[in-house]
């Protein structure tokens, strides 16, 4: 098995992206084996000069595979404060079942509750369940996947407002390898709310990998958020956009 290190960050543009659709995407696990796997990890980072700098995180990143179903556990949690004042302080909790009806259609049920205070999001809590749907087995030259679920959204703002609503979760997700040369990732996600579609919240990720020798390749990857009504004082748009060297040995 082959283990990655990143050597080189050529260049990273634009400011940290704080998302606030959580891309499950990227947490599901790609191994075969039946049972547990996942990962846990706590960071702390202290410094004083001018002023006392702490940066605090952690994460517990589980999953259970059988033959019927997939049970993923996702805990993150994020803080960031400069002589006692809060920076960044954002954490998240998800929960996801996965059942397969059959091989390319499996029903999804999840649960969430999330804090951000970079988007004034004091409390983010939602529950849903829909389908997904596989497609690799038709397209040869990559894997991918649909998905939609209605889902129910209860929010608390750090500026005291609060919104019950329904909203339509719908993400379409593929790798694209058509050689060994390329490959291109990306997930996409479109959140209206139901009774007005003109409210909603699209999260796209995507990388593209170049293969430049046997064991080195460039990377980029790009993260962007739109949500037609934030709340007040965050814009419209956050993005983020990447790239460096990457060496497999």
């Amino acid at each position: 098995m082959k283990k990655e290190c990143i050597l080189i960050i050529l260049f990273f543009l634009s400011l940290k992206i704080h998302s606030q659709i959580l891309n499950m995407e990227s947490y599901r696990l790609k191994e075969d084996s039946i049972g547990w796997r996942g990962k846990a990890g706590l960071d702390l980072y202290l410094t004083k000069n001018t002023k006392t700098l702490t940066k605090l995180s952690g994460l517990l990143h589980v999953q259970h595979k059988s033959t019927k179903d997939i049970i993923l556990i996702l805990a993150k949690y994020s803080l960031l404060s400069s002589d006692g004042q809060d920076l960044i302080d954002q954490s998240i909790l998800h929960l996801r079942y996965n059942y397969y009806f059959k091989p390319n259609l499996i029903g999804e049920w999840f649960v969430q509750g999330q804090k951000n205070s970079i988007s004034k999001i004091y409390f983010r809590g939602l529950f849903g369940a829909g389908l997904r749907l596989k497609l690799s087995d038709k397209i040869k030259t990559g894997q991918f996947y649909l998905g939609t679920a209605p889902m129910f959204e209860y929010e608390e703002t750090t500026t005291s407002i609060t919104e019950k609503l329904w909203r339509w979760s719908n993400y379409i997700s593929f790798v694209f390898s058509p050689n060994k040369q390329f490959s291109l990732t990306s997930t996409t996600y479109y959140q209206p709310v139901f009774s007005a579609f003109a409210d909603f919240r699209i999260s796209s990720q995507n990388s593209l990998i170049f293969s430049m020798t046997t064991d080195l390749s460039f990377k980029t990857t790009f993260h962007y958020n739109y949500d037609s009504t934030p709340v007040a004082g965050i814009p419209n748009v956050q993005y983020n956009l990447s790239s460096g060297i990457l060496y497999q040995f």
